[in-house]
């Protein structure tokens, strides 16, 4: 089999965040604050029907806790399934629209085929986790 190019392949930059969705948001994050996690920005996602908070552990790891703020987010599905358990894993990408031509070119299936408002301004797609096992969000930071 040969590999793609690199004209072909989707170009990731760094690592930027793992989600976990929760059920409550507060009990959650004292949780993960026992952990020595710091809790850094928190906002709601109104498009996306989710509360967010990032925490911090030591300036480089970030995880996000994601919760429902609707019954008709599609993170209660998901908590219904699965649980509180890992949701995705975030890269950041330079330029997003370019990112999701690159997965187009590659024939990745997409959550999004247009990036949508994201936390903290961003621009953000998604990626089905049948590519990889693993839910993938790209983001192009505000």
């Amino acid at each position: 089999m040969n590999s793609p190019s690199e004209l072909d392949c989707l170009q990731l930059g760094p690592l930027d965040h793992v989600a976990v969705a929760v059920r409550d948001i507060d009990t959650a994050a004292k949780r993960y604050s026992a952990l020595g996690l710091r809790i850094g920005h928190r906002e709601q996602v109104g498009d996306q029907g989710v509360e967010v908070a990032f925490l911090e552990a030591d300036g480089t790891a970030t995880l996000e806790l994601v919760c429902p703020t609707s019954p008709d987010s599609p993170i209660v599905a998901f908590l219904d399934r699965r649980g509180e358990s890992l949701h995705h894993i975030c890269f950041r990408v330079e330029d997003i629209d370019a990112a999701l031509a690159a997965a187009r070119r590659a024939e990745l299936r997409l959550i999004d085929d247009v990036p949508r408002a994201g936390a903290k301004g961003s621009r953000i797609a998604f990626i089905h986790p049948e590519v990889t096992g693993v839910l993938i969000e790209l983001k192009q930071p505000a």
